[in-house]
């Protein structure tokens, strides 16, 4: 009963400070956030937390599949600057060191941290198959960090977890507990309950938002519904029930991708012009 009440207690705090600070809007989807986290801080940590990720790691480089990331990466990287320039918001890029690496690990997962720093592991490449298939991949990790929903999620756990303190004081008292936080802003440890809603909502936009830069760099759309048939084939029988995932149920994705698809293919044939 107690936690019940402490958690719809922070849900009206978190409530007043939206309509005390506002909110932002997501491009593209036009949803409303609420974010207290300035994206210089998150780029400070992203680039640390980055550094130390590729020291620790086997970072592959020379081979043709080292190559097709970066390629593709680039490419996604001038759609998302030409999506800025042509709406006007060339300063959301401020800050951004894009930066495309393959790293040696037979997990399959990708992420791009705040401020482009972008990671694909080698165990999603067979899934991938081809530069359209990672594509997928990386125009949505790229949209999780344009939409800065890690800064969302990390703002929502400085309230939920840390009683709403500030970022810098955190980071002085608590700073492995913060660190343990950006991480968690990541994927880095699913967490059900109260932040499980948004975790959902922020895929299904980055699947939105990534599907409209992949066509604006020239990759067919209508290939995002078939990488996600893949790797709903390849994880059979062990994904969760949609209601206790952070993501949705591949049957949902896959839907609703093909519902976005039509909007996204006047993006491709643009740039096919």
């Amino acid at each position: 009963m107690m936690k019940t009440a402490l958690t719809s207690k922070l849900i009206v705090l978190l409530g007043l400070l939206v309509m005390l600070c506002g909110c932002a809007e997501v491009e593209i989807t036009g949803r409303q956030q609420f974010n207290i986290i300035p994206a210089s801080t998150m780029h400070s940590m992203s680039f640390q937390s980055y550094s130390e990720f590729l020291t620790a790691h086997k970072v592959i480089t020379g081979t043709e599949q080292a190559q097709m990331v970066k390629r593709v990466g680039s490419r996604i990287q001038k759609a998302v600057e030409q999506y800025c320039e042509q709406n006007g918001i060339p300063e959301k890029l401020d800050g951004y060191k894009w930066e495309f690496n393959l790293v040696e690990d037979p997990n399959v997962n990708a992420w791009c941290m705040p401020g482009g720093k972008v990671v694909i592991y080698t165990g999603i490449l067979p899934i991938t198959q081809d530069e359209t298939g990672l594509a997928v991949v990386m125009g949505h990790e790229i949209a999780h960090a344009f939409a800065k929903h890690g800064a969302e999620r990390m703002t929502q756990g400085l309230i939920v977890q840390m009683g709403g303190i500030a970022l810098e004081t955190a980071l002085k008292s608590k700073p492995e507990q913060t660190k343990n936080l950006f991480m968690q802003s990541y994927g880095a440890g699913a967490q059900y309950g109260f932040l499980l809603p948004f975790s959902r909502t922020h895929e299904n936009e980055a699947d939105h938002l990534g599907l409209i830069f992949m066509s604006m760099a020239g990759y067919n759309p209508e290939e995002a519904a078939a990488f996600w048939e893949r790797m709903a084939a390849s994880s059979k029988g062990s994904a969760p029930p949609e209601f206790l995932s952070t993501h949705p149920s591949h049957d949902t994705r896959i839907q609703n991708l093909k519902d976005l698809t039509p909007e996204a293919m006047e993006y491709y044939r643009k740039s096919q012009s």
